[in-house]
């Protein structure tokens, strides 16, 4: 059986261990006894539930054989095939296949037919865009980035002397070529956090391709450094979730993750790691899957006391993540460099007037024009071509930059404030008058379903961008403490891929999720449990009435420009809803052009527009340039080197540039 290494504590730590105090630093990783409260518990649950799956799902059919079950000769045919027909989101599955070899290899509970077809397709598939063969699968973003550059180098440890038919190289020279991917991939990631910032569906497939290099990588370089990302990620969601649910702005998500907390794709995740009791154990996918099966990954007590610190009176977190275009030197990118053409495209800035050129040659070079995903390109591939001959194509794609640049995820600054009974979260003044894909910029939350955002829609429910995700015109938004500013500018700029034809915002509010919902004009309130909200819009609203998808649950103002106001409450702050509601109705509130001013009962006198910096009882409030980290937990500067976390006795330490990982037990 495959299985490199699992649990490699030196004899003298282990000795260390047993005379030092309770909470001694253990720089491992598997550690003998539960990590955390309950995980045993639910790591078996969770096993269970998967193992009563399809085992044609490849992390099913893994649960199956850890929990010692036979799976059948068309297991994982499903992942077999979409592998050899080089089907997009084939490195997903390709994670669970490589997991087959390392970890259940002599497995008599494998087939050994299956076992050889599985081997073939691992040896036949494209690993890298510059492989020949022409195909539709996604690369580049920031998930599949780490997933591709992982499942090669994994590959090619797992098989080093074989030939790898598509790329004609052996198993050690796919290593060679991946390895500097890998390690790039992870130092941005540590020191600059993601660009698909806060997602509570990328994170899960980030999580895959992690715990399989902490689990079989052999270089102690990719191996230590996966564990110290994949830390950061999961202290990503302790830090920006309220009660289990992940609230937050996201940098990538869709329609349903943000509206309903059980189809988020880290709800597995949350609960394996970090429910204080074992409860009911959703299945587990990637990411969820690959946690429970990791013989050697095994998250620090100290995120779990993070995690599970909601009584907390106020948590404020502000973060920073993701790198400026204008900066790329600085982090040592180059506009004419292919590889680096990947980082770039990893923040999904195809059309960004700098990137352009290069992303041009790279449609060239790898065949790209006729990969689906590009085929909005490809229809213009004639002009785009002349354009670019005659050296005016940077400046054709800055002019309609608001449009073509919607996907790209560059620097944020994360705020995020948490009481018992709330949950307030957003991107700070984030990308204002540009287009948006995938990106949602702020959230209320007051309980698993009982949440609130705007968007400007698009249109379409299954689009990308959509009715519910992304948005047609990103907004200017400022949060201070349990308020957030709102303001929208919807213009008819030059567009060649969306064009702003709804004329009007729109916020999700379930009344049916929440236990109360009062309407005192311009003001809608409602209530959860022991938590308000307040929400205001400057135009006059409607209720939808007639779809019924989002009937009582969505609020529509017309009009280009608009002003939408949300402050949270709660009894232990405000005393009864009814004096919350009182004292925010009383409240002096003056709407402009694309202005307010508000006297909030809470945070005092708010002045903002669509230029001017946030003012708060009279002073300039930060919006841009946070720390890495800066919360009650931990401290760290962006780019982040060394990051600490200590809370409730325990402690969490990372040293980068040592690749040093310390935790107490």
């Amino acid at each position: 059986m495959r299985r490199p290494f699992l649990c490699r504590t030196p004899n003298f730590l282990i000795a260390a261990g047993v005379l030092a105090l309770a909470f001694a630093a253990v720089p491992a990783f598997c550690e003998e006894g539960e990590p955390t409260p309950g995980f045993a518990g639910r790591r078996a649950a969770m096993l269970d539930q998967m193992a009563l799956g399809s085992d044609n799902n490849a992390f099913d059919a893994l649960a199956r054989l850890e929990t010692g079950k036979p799976v059948s000769d068309e297991a994982l045919s499903s992942t077999i095939g979409k592998m050899n027909r080089r089907a997009d989101c084939a490195d997903f599955g390709l994670q669970g296949l490589l997991r087959v070899f390392y970890q259940f290899e002599d497995s008599a509970l494998l087939p050994p037919e299956l076992k050889e077809e599985a081997r073939s397709s691992i040896l036949r598939f494209k690993y890298w865009p510059d492989e020949p063969g022409i195909d539709s699968m996604c690369y580049w973003s920031e998930n599949h980035h780490i997933l591709f550059s992982t499942g090669g180098y994994l590959a090619g440890q797992l098989f080093p002397d074989e030939i790898f038919t598509n790329s004609g190289r052996t198993g050690r020279e796919q290593m060679d070529r991946f390895r500097p991917r890998v390690l790039r991939w992870l130092d941005f990631r540590f020191r600059t956090g993601f660009s698909e910032w806060l997602s509570n569906v990328y994170y899960e497939e980030d999580i895959g391709a992690l715990v399989n290099l902490v689990d079989f990588a052999q270089d102690e370089q990719i191996s230590t450094g996966a564990a110290m990302v994949l830390d950061l990620l999961l202290a990503d969601i302790a830090l920006n979730s309220y009660r289990g649910l992940f609230g937050s702005t996201h940098g990538r998500t869709y329609e349903r993750h943000k509206k309903w907390a059980a189809s988020e794709s880290t709800a597995g995740t949350y609960v394996l790691l970090f429910s204080g009791s074992e409860g009911v154990i959703p299945g587990g996918g990637m990411g969820a899957g690959s946690l429970a099966l990791s013989t050697r990954y095994r998250v620090p007590r100290v995120l779990f006391e993070i995690a599970n610190d909601p009584e907390r009176p106020v948590m404020l977190n502000r973060q920073r993540a993701g790198i400026k275009i204008e900066d790329a030197e600085k982090w040592g990118l180059r506009f004419d460099n292919i590889e680096d053409g990947m980082v770039f495209l990893s923040m999904e800035a195809y059309a960004h007037h700098k990137v352009v050129n290069l992303f041009m040659r790279m449609l060239d070079e790898y065949n790209w024009w006729e990969n689906e995903f590009f085929e909005p390109f490809a229809k213009k591939k004639t002009a785009l071509k002349i354009r670019r001959s005659l050296g005016i194509l940077p400046a054709f794609a800055w002019l309609f930059r608001h449009d073509v640049t919607r996907n790209l995820r560059d620097e944020v600054n994360i705020y995020t404030y948490r009481t018992p009974d709330y949950m307030l979260s957003s991107a700070q003044d984030y990308r204002r008058d540009y287009g948006g894909d995938q990106q949602h910029i702020w959230q209320a939350s007051l309980g698993p379903d009982a949440v609130c955002f705007t968007t400007h829609p698009v249109g379409g429910h299954m689009k990308s961008p959509g009715y519910w995700t992304g948005s047609g015109s990103l907004p200017r938004v400022a949060q201070t403490g349990n308020v957030a500013v709102v303001l929208y500018n919807i213009r008819s700029q030059p567009a060649l891929y969306v064009k702003n034809k709804l004329k009007f915002t729109h916020a999700w509010l379930p009344k049916d999720k929440f236990d109360e919902v009062v309407e005192r004009a311009p003001w809608i309130f409602a209530r959860k449990g022991d938590g308000y909200l307040a929400l205001c819009s400057k135009n006059p609203y409607t209720w939808e009435t007639k779809h019924f998808r989002d009937r009582g649950s969505e609020i529509i103002a017309e009009g280009r420009r608009n002003v939408w106001l949300c402050e949270l409450g709660s009894k232990r702050e405000n005393g009864s809803f009814d004096q919350f509601m009182e004292a925010i109705t009383k409240a002096r509130l003056e709407f402009g052009y694309l202005s307010v001013e508000y006297d909030s009962p809470s945070q005092g006198r708010l002045e903002f527009d669509w230029e001017s910096p946030l003012i708060q009882n009279g002073k300039a409030v930060c919006l841009k340039d946070y720390a890495r980290y800066d919360n009650p937990y931990v401290q760290a500067g962006f780019p982040a080197e060394n990051v600490e976390f200590r809370h409730n006795g325990h402690f969490l330490q990372l040293n980068w540039t040592e690749k040093r990982r310390e935790f107490s037990r």
